[in-house]
């Protein structure tokens, strides 16, 4: 197992590609906590199901978005588990539409949901990691949408890009005490958040993705899986694009 003996934190791990993330780093050997904002009931399937299989999960409900409840995910991750090895932010939501019809609220929650989080978790969980001196690995969720954009999209593209460039420059910050800092970006993935997307629309997108077809949540989970585990303590700082090819 790639990451046997090691702790795992996931934020928005109670469905979806969090979710695929979770069971995925469980099943190599990771002790994972399971981040949720609000679904418990989801939260607790996950943990479930991965203790059925023989791992350990632990469920903690925190709105990520808010420092002080970042503060409380990463003390409740180091109260179960001791320490922390690999942070995986996957937090995310949307508010489509177009810039004149976007009101700041639409901005502001997805900026602070995808973006603000992502800075909480990372400095609730830097100073845990760099005091045992053991490295570690902090994989961050961006989107295609971040690199070439997407209309209806300027908020969720703003957030996603910001990600990459937050991402690049704690890889230099957190190098030198190997701590590895990486992005993983999916193209178009089944998930709650696609799943209102019309037809007709769905199909254009297929168009334009050289696979000829959507992703899925676990081949983005075994992207995150591999940044996680000792095979990849030269990487850092990259962006690795799931996304079929529509990124190129």
């Amino acid at each position: 197992m790639l990451l046997e003996g090691k702790v795992a934190v996931v934020t928005g791990a109670s469905r979806g590609i969090g979710r695929a993330i979770a069971e995925t780093l469980a099943a190599e050997g990771a002790s994972v906590v399971v981040n949720y904002q609000s679904n418990a009931a989801a939260a607790e399937a996950v943990v479930a199901g991965i203790r059925e299989r023989g791992g350990q999960a632990l469920a903690v409900a925190a709105d990520v978005s808010d420092m002080a409840a970042a503060e409380g995910l990463i003390r409740a991750a180091l109260e179960a588990y001791d320490h922390i090895d690999i942070v995986v932010n996957n937090a995310g939501t949307t508010r489509d539409t177009l810039l004149l019809s976007m009101k700041e609220e639409q901005w502001d929650v997805v900026i602070d949901t995808n973006l603000k989080s992502v800075f909480n978790v990372c400095k609730a969980a830097a100073r845990p990691m760099l005091r045992r001196k053991k490295g570690g690995r902090i994989i961050n969720i961006s989107s295609v949408a971040g690199i070439v954009g997407q209309p209806g999209q300027t908020n969720y593209a703003a957030s996603k890009a910001g990600i990459i460039g937050f991402s690049k420059s704690l890889a230099k910050e957190l190098g030198s005490r190997g701590i590895t800092v990486n992005v993983v970006a999916p193209g178009f993935v089944p998930t709650d958040l696609t799943a209102g997307l019309p037809e007709d629309l769905v199909k254009q997108t297929l168009a334009y993705i050289p696979l000829g077809r959507w992703g899925e949540a676990q081949e983005v989970a075994h992207a995150v899986a591999f940044l996680a585990s000792d095979r990849a303590a030269y990487i850092t700082g990259e962006v690795l694009r799931v996304d079929g090819g529509i990124g190129t």
